[in-house]
């Protein structure tokens, strides 16, 4: 089916984002996943080619693109390539600048965007706790005043970047009083004393994405980092969760997309009893099942993205985009798995890593759960 929601500017920035992944992430895939970790010289070649800086202004080094459709471009060509760096690069690029951009003072913008924008500052949003889940409103890191510094203490856990990031957005509860309004935001940095990075976590999945548990104990941070106002974290987090949202459907449809596409090929070459894998009737179905649910939702993805791209996008959108895209994704690629047979459980067949780093776009940026919650109260329900 023709697209037709890029303009010259976006297909041509295409061009750099492919060429970038070509040069910087196909060759080295191999090293990520035994290093478990996207190597920095990777993100200063991002930050050389204007890749991390899409939305930030060119007063801090950034390209000030003004159009969430660059950002649909990268992710979708990040996605193609694999589902961690599409998800590391992705809460850089998607998640952490509209927090700076949008919030910071201009301390806070000249002393972080630069770095941001040519990968010297690696970036990581701290929200997730070890007993909050996707329940954002019951964290229990905290900070108390101290002169006009703050003294935080609590924990993160499944951050990405975290073990590199030099800059984290935490959210953190700065009152005693229940409910939305006792929740800020900091941005913590390498180096201050009691914050600690715990162990790099043995996931599932997307091994090459470093994830982290992080620690405070007593930091002191100073007013000069809260983002944004106190108390207004909550807020602050629900205005920009449709952005990571609608980021991660972009990637989930693309990456479904490829390694069905890369499937297609293999069943037309692939023999059995004579023929090829594809020919029979039951796998030239479900192939055609396949591809028409990965047609179908790339046009509601690229809906969302015209609607974001314009402020229209509502949390409601972004949620149905979140979960279909992540469900339609795994059903792809575990039929793409099936059609491989043995081989798509090897992992030197890209279609079994796709298949393994999938399962958690089911969970992460609001569980499918909460996405569907989202929508029926949207409804009435």
């Amino acid at each position: 089916m023709t697209r037709s929601i890029y303009n010259d500017d976006q297909n041509s920035f295409r061009d750099v984002a492919r060429e970038y992944v070509r040069r910087s992430l196909v060759p080295r895939a191999e090293e990520f996943i035994d290093a478990r970790m996207i190597d920095r010289q990777v993100w200063k070649e991002a930050g050389a080619q204007g890749l991390l800086g899409l939305n930030v202004p060119e007063a801090y080094g950034g390209s000030q693109a003004d159009d969430f459709r660059f950002n649909a471009v990268l992710g979708e060509e990040l996605g193609r390539f694999n589902g961690a760096a599409a998800s590391s690069f992705g809460i850089h690029i998607d998640c952490a600048a509209p927090y700076l951009v949008d919030l910071g003072t201009d301390e806070q913008r000249n002393r972080w965007l630069p770095g941001f924008c040519t990968g010297d500052v690696i970036a990581a949003i701290g929200m997730t706790e070890p007993s909050g889940g996707s329940d954002l409103a019951a964290l229990k890191t905290h900070a108390v005043r101290a002169g006009d510094d703050w003294i935080l203490n609590g924990s993160k856990t499944f951050i990405t970047n975290g073990i590199q990031a030099d800059l984290v957005i935490v959210a953190v509860r700065t009152s005693a009083a229940k409910g939305h309004k006792a929740i800020s935001l900091f941005g913590i940095e390498t180096g201050m004393r009691g914050f600690e990075r715990g162990r790099k976590l043995d996931k599932v999945g997307q091994v090459e994405s470093d994830t982290a548990e992080l620690f405070f104990d007593n930091v002191r941070v100073p007013a000069a980092n809260v983002i944004g106002e106190v108390g207004k974290g909550f807020v602050y987090m629900m205005e920009r969760l449709p952005q990571e949202r609608i980021s991660g459907s972009i990637n989930n449809i693309a990456n479904a997309a490829q390694i069905l596409g890369e499937t297609i090929e293999y069943a037309k070459e692939r023999k059995a009893f004579g023929q090829s894998v594809g020919s029979f009737q039951y796998n030239k179905f479900v192939i055609a099942e396949m591809q028409t649910k990965v047609d179908v939702t790339q046009a509601y993805v690229d809906q969302c993205i015209v609607e974001h791209a314009d402020g229209k996008l509502s949390a409601v959108n972004a949620a149905k985009a979140k979960w279909w895209t992540a469900q339609v994704q795994n059903e792809v690629l575990d039929t793409c798995v099936q059609l491989y047979g043995g081989y798509g459980f090897m992992n030197e067949y890209r279609v079994a890593r796709a298949w393994r780093d999938a399962r958690v776009t089911k969970i992460w940026a609001g569980t499918n759960e909460i996405m569907k919650e989202l929508i029926g109260r949207d409804l009435g329900l």
